[in-house]
């Protein structure tokens, strides 16, 4: 995987021999699951970070919000500066941003400095990953390595939010919610200082940037995700509310506008001509929404309801990623034998059927049943990612990799926003003082509907000719 990078991609930092490679590989890796761990590592922490700094509830969901919709909003972006200036330098200066914004958002002392710091980690985010599956994608040597890789970008994807929880509990209950944020400087610094020597530029391409499609597409998201949160407390036929959506629809019209129009789109309209490619675009949205939206309620449930302390909470959450790895080591050879729409059409059933015992939960539920729809959740990630991942990247010109995986993580970000605002408020509308049941119910309904919207989006392909499957 690795020696192929060098042998496609002449630099003069290209990687002496196959074990530097791989090395550097590795490295981009870890900070590609340092990225996605931050969507959910101050989620433990949460509680902590409200008492500490003053957070009301509604204000407290951007924490998590500011991150996933700079990280979600700016992806494309930064999958076409990566493009157009070289993958690995893009890669490192959104790796620059994403650690000092870590540092500064560990030292914040207000709402707004944490989520400013919280929203500018995302942008770092958005210029780093795109280039991670850009970089997986041009340099596997055959179909067989290119599934692999993928299989290990899945697992770090689908992985990373439960081990964010998991982290995130440990530095809380051991150190400082701060922690969750500082974390990320040490790492951040290896990445910049290695990768360097070890990871070969990729050749630059002509082109331009489209910053009214960034603007747009950023601008039509924090619209719709804030118009959802706000609807709970001021009406969903408030002023405010219905404001909040006639904006978003109105930039992301004219994004559509203008994708259409301008030479060099941040989003090239021939990428949304594949059905497999929609539908898996889709079916990520609602997939990743849905976990994010448990990972939220789930924590609510385990810290304020059975009163767990941080550390264990993280852990309860430990099946997840246990599962996920398991299945990302067969996945692979089930995709080049089964399918991959047959393989996702299974996944996301059994996360429908992991995530229905929840929408009962009760004071005597059994914490077995909480356990299994946790491993069921793992499982069903492990079996689904993958596949996804391949048919949103089949048969995408090289020229287009860093566009067509921006929009691929686009669509899992600003999915989880949107799920997570969608279930929040859902949350919210139904809470009673004192008891999460009432809402949390109401909320894990509302992540069930989403991981069924996941299923139907993916349930027509199999209708269509067998090489689509």
């Amino acid at each position: 995987m690795a020696p192929t990078m060098a042998l496609r991609t002449p630099a003069p930092a290209a990687p002496s021999s196959p074990r530097t490679g791989n090395t550097g590989l590795w490295l981009v890796m870890l900070a590609q699951l340092m990225l996605v761990l931050d969507a959910t590592v101050v989620n433990v922490a949460l509680p902590h970070i409200a008492a500490d700094l003053n957070f009301s509830r509604a204000e407290l969901s951007w924490v998590l919000n500011g991150y996933a919709l700079a990280f979600g909003g700016l992806l494309l972006l930064g999958g076409r500066v990566g493009d157009v200036l070289g993958r690995r330098s893009t890669f490192l200066v959104g790796v620059a941003a994403f650690t000092l914004f870590s540092l500064l958002g560990g030292l914040a002392t207000s709402p707004l400095l944490l989520v400013v710091a919280r929203a500018l980690q995302g942008l770092g985010a958005a210029f780093a990953a795109p280039s991670v599956l850009a970089l997986i994608t041009t340099n596997a040597r055959d179909e067989g390595a290119r599934n692999r890789a993928l299989a290990l970008f899945s697992a770090i994807a689908s992985m990373g939010g439960a081990l964010g929880l998991i982290l995130g509990g440990v530095l809380t209950d051991t150190t400082s919610w701060r922690w969750t944020l500082f974390i990320n400087v040490p790492i951040g610094i290896v990445v910049l200082l290695a990768v360097p020597r070890l990871v070969a530029e990729t050749p630059r391409r002509p082109g331009r940037f489209d910053v009214l499609g960034a603007i747009t597409a950023t601008g039509g998201a924090v619209s719709i995700v804030w118009a959802l949160l706000q609807a709970p407390d001021y009406g969903w036929f408030s002023a405010r509310t219905i404001g909040g959506f006639a904006v978003g629809a109105v930039l992301l019209g004219v994004l559509a506008v203008t994708e259409r129009r301008v030479s060099h789109p941040l989003l090239a309209p021939k990428l949304l001509r594949s059905p497999s490619r929609v539908a898996a675009l889709a079916a990520m949205a609602a997939t990743y929404g849905g976990m994010l939206a448990m990972f939220f309620l789930m924590v609510q449930y385990l810290e304020d309801d059975l009163h767990l302390t941080p550390i264990v909470t993280g852990l309860a959450f430990l099946p997840m990623p246990l599962s996920i790895f398991a299945m990302s080591r067969i996945i692979p050879r089930l995709v080049e034998r089964v399918g991959a729409v047959r393989l996702v059409l299974i996944g996301t059933a059994l996360r429908v059927a992991a995530f229905v015992p929840l929408t009962q939960l009760g004071p005597g539920t059994n914490l077995v049943t909480v356990a299994l729809a946790l491993v069921g959740t793992g499982i069903s990630a492990g079996i689904t990612f993958m596949p996804l991942t391949t048919l949103a990247l089949r048969d995408v010109e090289p020229e287009h990799a860093g566009s067509a995986s921006g929009l691929f993580q686009t669509m899992q970000q600003l999915g989880g926003a949107v799920g997570l605002a969608i279930v929040a408020s859902t949350f919210a509308a139904f809470a009673a003082p004192g008891d999460f049941f009432v809402g949390g119910r109401a909320g894990f309904w509302s992540a069930t509907v989403l991981s069924v919207l996941a299923l139907a989006a993916v349930a027509g392909l199999a209708m269509r000719p067998r090489k689509l499957v």
